[in-house]
């Protein structure tokens, strides 16, 4: 992208005050033109000047077809308020946060949407050292700037400048593994036609991996299906791959690929609930006594793992804003969540898809033993439903009800996020969901799966009678 080809964005547009829904929880997100377009591009790039006040901001784009001309509008946004860009091009969303952090930017716009359609678009937008903006740190307020009547126009445009920043980001990434104890492991990669193929290229250059390649060619129309592993259909090219190639496992992103998902050695995909524990284990055998922080939904295994290895175990609410805060409070050296977020103290506190798979190779490598066979010792021990989302008419209503049915029974109530109910031999955490109007139920056991089986139905018939 030159500044030759930057779109001119009318006085016209600019000037008028509009309502823009794509504004979420955590981001902003929606569909192609009429909740996303270059004006809307254009407005929350100017609003986020004004909200940080910024010097330079770092931008990058991910691979679908209409986050060229996105990226320009918001390159326009940021130079017309006077700020000066640093354009990192195609990448991953975990690029725009290192570059952020790297640099010493006031900011960084990733503009993505992910997992979603190709028809959708998006920006994830973060303060200093990689910082993120929520609705509750200020993305109401860029969206408050962004739908008036108002820009704000600098005497002084910004200067914009192109950087390639794979170099410093890909040296970051290999910090985090011992490359020299590595095995010459065989391993499926499927990048889903999203954007993760090119870097684990580059990540992968001087290991000593044999990679089976799937999906891998960027393609913004996602030809095999959104790149969205949480969806079960689209896992299966992955587990196919890994028995056909006898691998010795699988690894699949999300599009912008700050989310790895696993598949073992039998093509078995990994509940991402059990790889917080392996991660946490990763770190606690090289330093003992550091802090782990992981969210509430399942936490046996994680706090068994953290315990057995000297660590700090520490809860903290759902969300990538409320853990990467707790991470800070606490000098923690990893945060996971079981929706396979996983953050890292040495990587701004930011989440990664690529530091996780390294980590499990790296630790496979260290143990000379299979995934399935660290991951089945979890499964024995806690046995999980696995998080089961329902549509409900009211989720406060279906929560308190849940809650006052079984509080005469339950050890111990946790209401940190929705309801956590621990009992002699099983626990569950019921939460509505952040960004959908859904309900979500996950339970646990002690080395009794019959139980988690039978506790998991009689909740989601009580939990049905809402619907």
């Amino acid at each position: 992208m030159t500044l030759n080809a930057l779109k001119i964005i009318t006085e016209e547009q600019v000037s008028k005050s509009i309502k823009i829904s794509s504004f979420k929880a955590y981001d902003v997100r929606g569909q192609i033109p009429h909740e996303i377009n270059t004006d809307i591009a254009y407005r929350i790039a100017n609003a986020t000047a004004q909200f940080l006040s910024a010097k330079t901001i770092v931008i990058g784009r991910d691979i679908r077809e209409s986050s060229t001309e996105l990226a320009e509008s918001v390159a326009l946004g940021l130079l017309d308020a006077g700020i000066d860009v640093i354009d990192i091009g195609l990448c991953g969303t975990e690029n725009v946060y290192f570059a952020t952090g790297n640099l010493n930017s006031c900011g960084g716009i990733m503009i993505t949407a992910s997992h979603n359609p190709s028809d959708y678009n998006g920006f994830k937008i973060i303060r200093d050292n990689a910082k993120p903006i929520s609705s509750k740190t200020g993305l109401k307020e860029i969206q408050r700037y962004a739908e008036s009547d108002k820009r704000y126009l600098a005497e002084k445009k910004g200067q914009y400048k192109k950087l390639d920043s794979n170099k410093e980001y890909v040296a970051k990434i290999l910090s985090f593994i011992d490359s020299s104890i590595l095995e010459n492991l065989k391993i499926v990669v499927n990048p889903g036609n999203g954007g993760a193929g090119e870097i684990v290229d580059r990540i992968t250059e001087n290991l000593p991996f044999e990679l089976i390649k799937v999906n891998y060619e960027a393609d913004s129309s996602f030809p095999n299906g959104v790149p969205n592993p949480m969806i079960e259909e689209n896992r299966i090219s992955t587990s196919k791959a890994v028995m056909k190639n006898k691998a010795d496992m699988g690894i699949a992103w999300d599009g912008d690929f700050d989310r790895c998902f696993f598949f073992d050695e039998n093509g078995e995909f990994v509940e991402g609930y059990y790889l917080v524990g392996l991660l946490a284990k990763s770190f606690l055998i090289k330093q003992k006594n550091e802090s782990i922080i992981f969210d509430p939904r399942l936490t046996w295994n994680t706090i068994d793992e953290i315990e057995r290895h000297q660590g700090k175990a520490i809860q903290c609410q759902s969300g990538h804003s409320f853990i990467k805060q707790s991470m800070r409070d606490n000098n923690a050296v990893y945060g996971g969540e079981m929706s396979a977020h996983h953050y890292f103290r040495d990587f701004y506190y930011c989440d990664s898809g690529m530091i996780p798979w390294l980590l499990v190779a790296e630790l496979m490598s260290r143990e000379n033993t299979s995934l399935s066979s660290m991951i089945e010792s979890y499964q024995d021990r806690y046995p999980v439903s696995g998080e089961i989302n329902s549509k409900v008419k009211d989720t406060n209503l279906t929560i308190n009800t849940i809650k006052d049915h079984y509080s005469h029974e339950a050890k111990s109530i946790d209401i940190m996020d929705g309801i956590g109910m621990e009992f002699d031999n099983w626990r569950f955490n019921l939460r509505a969901s952040n960004t959908e109007p859904l309900i979500r139920l996950n339970v646990e056991s002690k080395n009794d799966a019959s139980l988690m089986q039978k506790k998991t139905k009689e909740l989601l018939d009580r939990i049905n009678r809402f619907s």
